[in-house]
C-alpha cells in the first residue's frame, strides 16, 4: 500500500505538512485545531476551504516516517509565520 507526505494549505496561505500511511483521501492530519481557528474569523470558518497536495509517496512506511521531519523544514511549516506543524521545533 502506498504511504504519502501531503501538504495542506490553508486559506491564509499557512501549511501543516504530515503522513498518512493508509493513503486515505479524506484524512488531513492532526493538526492542532484551535491554532488553526484562531488565525479565522468566525464569519471566515463559515465557508473554509484547504487544498490537499501530495508531495511525496513511498510503499515504505520507515522511508515516509524518516523524512516526514525533513519535508516539515524544508518547506518551513513549523515557522509559526509560515505553517501549523509544531514538530519538529523551529529554531530561529
Amino acid at each position: 500500500m502506498k504511504k504519502v507526505i501531503y501538504k495542506i494549505t490553508y486559506p491564509n496561505g499557512k501549511i501543516y505538512i504530515g503522513k498518512d500511511l493508509t493513503n486515505s483521501l479524506t484524512y488531513f492530519g492532526s493538526v492542532n485545531s484551535e491554532a488553526v481557528a484562531q488565525d479565522f474569523s468566525e464569519e471566515e470558518q463559515r465557508d473554509f476551504s484547504v487544498r490537499k497536495q501530495i508531495i511525496f509517496e513511498s510503499e515504505s512506511a520507515e522511508e515516509i516516517n524518516k523524512i516526514e521531519g525533513q519535508f516539515i523544514t524544508e518547506h518551513g511549516a513549523n515557522n509559526p509565520a509560515i505553517g501549523y506543524n509544531k514538530w519538529p521545533k523551529f529554531k530561529v
